[in-house]
């Protein structure tokens, strides 16, 4: 008996003999080590699965006893012990009837192992999973909504006409959107994800007017830190691109992750610009300049010749017998008059000249450097000129002249306002004269334009018939 009394002491679990009323009859010294319940304890509890057994496994743990006790076999199960301070202890356990006969078993015996450190190590095991699975699912979830942001950003970048080129610090494409493809001239479904600058400019140098300027000043950006300037890159095909680079910081250090280029197909702008300017530039019946840029081109001009000692020439032409057409056969007749003389006029005067439409059948000849001879030379050439247009209007041929006045900068008058009134004046001198011919100014006018014409003493330019 002693020596299965020290047995039983030295058992390292629980092991609990029960009689087929339920009651404990016997229980191992070691339940006192795992729940702090000494064994006198648990024989005198009137329930001691009531005392050792936590509720939420209580009911379980009997109706497996109940199973062994009614000729089942045992199964293994695991339950939670309630410690006398309160705590809890996983336990592996085991019902068995005691006695050869198992449909009429003299007890139950309950053995229990001490399973809390692998139920411990179960915990965070399952703690360290759902932790993985919660940092899985909240990358999948930042994941999807990132490929969500980047579709959208996509779809932008796509419908602007601005084309974007994302270049890494590696000078490889690592993004391009549809308009930059149009813009240099891809093919839709090109890739150019992983090309490296040197290609992508080799690809593109047959495209550009001057190859070798547009790639000094890629490489003038490169070595810059700053958003660069808009830089104008005109095509072959005639269209103006301009571009604008810069660089990509990274969230952390000084160096960048790479650049960006913006591309703008400016072409409709500038033809845009362009037909404004000529819109206020020129007259928009004969295309000639008009009466504000003929100011503004004669003040230059002027200017110029002060600083240099030169002379400008001024030729003012009024055309003689203009109103009669227009009054008898319309302002339509009146108009191709214009035209037709614009054009033929506009085929004797030198590419350093400017032939202007001031206005009505008014016009105007600024002639940079130029002497009393050589002007003299423009008069005849425009008077012929004038004299050989024929028109047919309503079946009758019709012609026309003019009457020119010429003045000399800075001979007949030190200001633009005068150099006009003295070729005004000129000009009413040869009406006055007979029509049909050119006469020279006045030395120092004084008189303002579209003055009553006198009489000049100074007809030595004027034509003879």
């Amino acid at each position: 008996m002693s020596r299965l009394r020290e047995i039983a002491e030295g058992v390292h679990g629980v092991e609990a003999l029960f009689d087929m009323r339920g009651r404990l009859t016997w229980i191992s010294p070691s339940i006192q080590r795992l729940t702090g319940w000494s064994p006198a304890a648990c024989l005198e509890a009137p329930d001691a699965l009531a005392l050792l057994v936590h509720e939420s496994d209580r009911r379980y743990c009997q109706r497996m006893a109940q199973r062994v006790a009614e000729g089942s076999l045992g199964e293994d199960f695991e339950m939670r012990l309630l410690r006398e301070d309160g705590h809890i202890c996983w336990v592996a356990c085991h019902w068995r009837p005691l006695g050869r006969d198992v449909t009429q078993p003299a007890g139950l015996r309950m053995s229990a192992e001490d399973i809390q450190a692998r139920k411990e190590a179960e915990y965070k095991l399952l703690e360290t999973v759902t932790e993985l699975r919660r940092a899985q699912a909240l990358r999948e979830r930042y994941l999807a909504r990132s490929n969500d942001e980047r579709q959208r950003l996509s779809a932008l970048l796509n419908v602007i006409r601005l084309g974007i080129l994302f270049m890494d610090r590696d000078h490889r494409v690592l993004y391009y959107n549809r308009a930059m493809l149009d813009i240099w001239g891809f093919p839709p479904d090109e890739n150019l994800i992983g090309m490296r600058d040197v290609v992508l400019q080799s690809r593109v140098a047959e495209l550009i007017e001057q190859p070798e300027a547009y790639f000094e000043h890629i490489d003038a950006v490169l070595r810059t830190y700053v958003v660069s300037e808009p830089h104008e890159v005109h095509f072959k095909d005639g269209r103006i691109v301009t571009d604008i680079a810069a660089l990509v910081e990274a969230a952390q250090g000084r160096r960048g992750i790479g650049r960006l280029w913006i591309y703008e197909d400016v072409t409709e702008q500038r033809r845009t610009a362009q037909r404004l300017v000529e819109l206020a530039e020129h007259d928009p019946l004969t295309g000639l300049y008009n009466r504000r840029r003929f100011h503004e081109e004669l003040d230059r001009q002027l200017a110029d010749a002060s600083r240099r000692g030169d002379e400008v020439g001024l030729l003012a032409i009024d055309l003689d017998g203009f109103k009669p057409i227009n009054d008898e056969f319309g302002h339509q007749a009146g108009d191709e008059v214009l035209v037709s003389l614009a054009d033929r006029v506009g085929d004797v005067i030198r590419r350093n000249e400017m032939f202007c439409r001031l206005g009505g059948d008014e016009f105007g000849v600024v002639v940079p450097d130029a002497g009393e001879t050589e002007l003299c030379e423009l008069a005849h050439r425009i008077i012929e000129v004038i004299e050989g247009l024929r028109f047919d209007f309503g079946g009758r041929t019709v012609g026309i002249t003019a009457s020119l006045g010429i003045a000399i900068y800075p001979r007949h008058a030190s200001t633009s306002e005068q150099l006009i009134a003295a070729a005004d004046q000129a000009m009413y001198r040869s009406k006055s004269g007979g029509r049909d011919q050119w006469t020279m100014a006045e030395s120092c006018a004084g008189e303002s334009a579209r003055m009553s014409p006198t009489e000049s003493d100074e007809p030595d330019c004027r034509r003879e018939d």
